[in-house]
């Protein structure tokens, strides 16, 4: 069955075999989070991906360099998300506090308080409505 499915996952363009990887790894990623158990066909799609041979990188005169098929840059993601999923920083992942966003973060700031996937994404995009919300909120100021 596993040869099956990943003849099959060699038939889809890399487009939806990007997307399936992606949601995959979101998958494994949450209920790892959550402490479930991993749903089978997500960990399939993940380990067929991390399968396939890495990309090679490369020292040229400007500096380093790697050129990837979208099957070894597909590799590498899922590598990395094995790595993340199976490590040390599990109990350091979070989801963005943005209810728009569904991206994971690994919180390693001081007491662990972070709230969002990045400032320049989200973290931004919050406070500004946030202020926004205050100033529409405040008592206009009497005119002297």
């Amino acid at each position: 069955m596993g040869r099956d499915r990943r003849q099959a996952g060699a038939r889809r363009g890399p487009d939806q075999r990007a997307m399936a990887v992606r949601e995959a790894v979101y998958q494994l990623v949450t209920t790892r989070r959550l402490g479930a158990e991993y749903g089978d066909e997500a960990l399939a799609v993940v380990d067929d991906a991390a399968r396939e041979p890495a990309a090679v990188p490369r020292l040229t005169p400007s500096g380093r360099r790697t050129e990837a098929t979208p099957e070894e840059a597909l590799s590498a993601v899922a590598r990395h998300a094995v790595e993340v999923v199976s490590g040390p920083d599990v109990p350091l992942l979070k989801e963005c506090g943005n209810p728009e966003c569904t991206r994971v973060c690994i919180d390693r700031s001081r007491g662990m308080r972070r709230q969002w996937c990045g400032m320049e994404s989200c973290g931004n995009k919050i406070k500004a409505a946030a202020y926004r919300a205050r100033k529409k909120g405040a008592p206009v100021a009497a005119a002297r």
